[in-house]
Formats: C-alpha cells, structure tokens, sequence
C-alpha cells in the first residue's frame, strides 16, 4: 500500500508533459469541488427549510391531540383526567372544541373553523408568538377572537376596529323541517388579534374562548372535541402517544404532530430526497471526467508502468497506483468544496444574502448529518469511478 500510495501522489501532484492530461486532472477536479459543494448546499438549504417548516407547525399542533373515535365530541371524565394527571411527561393540558363554521361581515362570507381554548393554550402551541397585529384572547373582555391573516383578508375585516361585528353562524342540529329563519346558532365577536403562519392555517380558525364555543354549540358542561398536550421533551411523543392510547382504550384516537400532518412530513422528507438523488446524479456525470482523466493517465504512463511491472511490481499493486491516484483526486476535491460550503451556509445565517421575501431569508442549517452524507457519497462514487478506470489495466495492456 506504502508503495501505490507513493506512486500515486507522485502522478496526482506532479505536472506530466501532456498538457492535455494536466487540463482535464484541473476539470475533473473543479468538477468533484462544485458537485460536493452544490450537493452539501442543497441538503443544508433543505435541513434550514424543514426546521422552518416545522417551526410553524409548533405554532398550529401540539405535540399530541386526543380525540374521539365516535362522534365529534365527548364528555372528558374524572378517569381521562387522572390519565393525563399522573404521566409526568406532560408539562400542560388544554381542552379545546372546533367545529365547522359560517363567517360573515358586512356582505363577505367564508367558511372556517371555531376553535374554543382554554386560558393555558399559549403554553400548548406558540400561538402567541405569530400574531402579527393585536393581541392574544383577553378574558376581560366577553366575545373577543382571533383570527387568520387570510381569513381578514377575504373578508376584509380589519383588528380591533371596534366596527361592526364578525357573526358566527352553526347550523342547528336536528333532522325534519328546518325553519330558514332560525336555522342557526349565532354569536358576534371583536377581532383582538391577527395570526400568521402557513395558508392552511391561516385561512383554518378562529380562536375563541372555550366557554364561548360551549355557550355558541350548547355543549355540556364537560363536553368538547379534543384534548390537545404539551410534552416536557416531544422527541419521546411517538412514546408517550403509544402509552396513552393503551391507558385511554380504543374510544379514544391519540396522535402525534407528526400523524396530524402526515402529508406535509412526506411532502418535506420527499422533496429532500429527490433532490438528494438529482444532484448525486449531478455528482455521477462529474465523475465521468475522474474516469477519463485516469485512463490518459494510465495510457500516459504506460512505459512507466512497463518499468515497474519488470522491477516486481504486480498488476494488482499498479491497479492500486490508480485507484489511490483518483480516490485522493475526489477527496481533495470533496474537501475544498465542503469547506467552501460549509463557509457560504454559516455566511448565509449570519448576513442572510439570499431572500425569499423582503423579510424572510432564505433558511439554511449546519448540521453534521449533511457533512457524513456528502463525505460518504463523494468517497464511495469517488473510489468506485477509480475502481472502474483502473480496470483497463492488465498484464497484456502492460507488455503490449
């Protein structure tokens, strides 16, 4: 190994006479330097992307929701709250009930979603933290909401306006005649509070007081929709989530953040694997060019190899001259482009050159994941292209 290793370093940094062969080693070599760069930039642009996306997903889903399997709601008990009581991985509990609802204002109308939560509900979720105008639910005020940007937007309702009022309208339950003049419940609420966050959320709920919910659905007392939970450490959910739903029964569905939004998980995860694919394919087609540049090299060198071949060197240790020479031509390579990558993402965090809007820049993440992956990508590519080149050489090609 001592031996090919010498030899190799020898061709990879040492200029030859054919400028040709000089030219295409610097190709090959910018080649694997912007196709490591490129592929770790992607998987850093994609890691910032999902953490954003998820981000907002802290702000719309806690990290377990509890529901019913029959029906729309259910009447939580003393022995449903003990569950929750005595499981020391849960930091906050909030009741909350949704139904389907019609809005009106002034001559608009739009469908969405009542959401009734209790007082603690900023400790579920970060709600609070997104709202872009206004204030979060007050409870010194009676009928005051919050809304979703998109939904003020349809409707042209303006926050704390103290105009004209939003009305919300639910259809009465009940089967037979429906009187059209009666066929609602009604209640009219203040805008207090503008939230943001992704178009499906935004355009999803207004969030009211749970009392306000029960009175305008004529819940019971105990009645509502679901319990939603916030956990001391959400890496253990799946865990946790598992344990509930053996404790709670098969009248109860128990879900993570993650089974909330199933499709947006795969959604992000799919997109960064495709993309991981495209670019190693990217990566593939410059390898072509470490190929090409070991065989004029091996043909370059073939009076050399004669040499050594006749001084005891056998095909197997001169196979390994070239298979060392283009494994350390993609390393050098694989190197200059990370440590040029890993420069531009920390540049991107810090002074956030690339926009997506005016206000938002473009989300990047540094992590040692994307660093093992590129590494292990390039040498194995690497090393397999070289593999492939050094097999024209045999005893006959030698002796020839």
């Amino acid at each position: 190994m001592g031996f090919s290793l010498y030899i190799a370093k020898r061709y990879l940094f040492t200029k030859t006479s054919n400028n040709a062969i000089n030219i295409v080693t610097i190709i090959a070599s910018f080649g694997v330097i912007v196709g490591s760069l490129a592929l770790f930039i992607i998987l850093s642009g994609f890691s910032g992307l999902r953490t954003f996306s998820y981000s907002l997903l802290d702000s719309s889903d806690p990290d377990i929701k509890i529901t019913s399997v029959k029906g729309k709601s259910f009447i939580i008990t003393d022995d449903v709250q003990q569950i929750l009581n005595r499981n020391q991985s849960i930091a906050a509990s909030s009741k909350v009930i949704e139904e389907r609802v019609f809005l009106e204002y002034n001559d608009k109308s739009e469908i969405a979603y009542i959401k009734g939560v209790e007082d603690n509900y900023p400790k579920i979720t970060q709600i609070d933290s997104v709202l872009s105008q206004g204030i979060w639910l007050d409870t010194t005020y009676i009928n005051t909401a919050v809304i979703g940007r998109t939904i003020a937007i349809k409707l042209s309702l303006g926050v704390r306006s103290f105009g004209e009022q939003l009305q919300i309208l639910v259809p009465k339950p009940g089967t037979g005649f429906i009187n059209p003049t009666n066929a609602f419940y009604k209640t009219e609420v203040q805008i207090v509070g503008l939230y943001t966050g992704t178009e499906e959320f935004e355009s999803k709920f207004v969030f009211v007081t749970l009392s306000q919910a029960k009175d305008l659905l004529n819940f019971k007392e105990n009645q509502i929709t679901g319990l939603e939970l916030k956990l001391i450490d959400s890496e253990n959910s799946d865990d946790i989530a598992t344990e509930l739903q053996e404790k709670l029964g098969n009248d109860y569905k128990v879900q993570t953040k993650e089974q909330l939004n199933e499709v947006f998980y795969k959604v992000i995860n799919t997109e960064n694997f495709v993309s991981y694919l495209i670019f190693t394919l990217i990566v593939i087609i410059a390898l072509f060019n470490v190929i090409g540049t070991i065989i004029m090299m091996i043909i370059d060198k073939k009076d050399n190899l004669k040499t050594l071949f006749s001084l005891g060197a056998s095909v197997k240790e001169i196979k390994r001259i070239f298979v060392l020479q283009g494994f350390l031509l993609t390393f050098f390579g694989m190197i200059i482009g990370l440590i040029l990558g890993i420069i531009l993402v920390f540049v991107q965090k810090k002074y956030e050159l690339f926009m997506i809007t005016e206000n938002l820049a473009y989300p990047v993440e540094f992590k040692f994941t994307n660093l093992f992956i590129v590494i292990a990508t390039i040498t194995i590519l690497g090393f397999i292209a070289a593999k492939i080149a050094s097999s024209r050489i045999s005893k006959e090609f030698i002796e020839r």
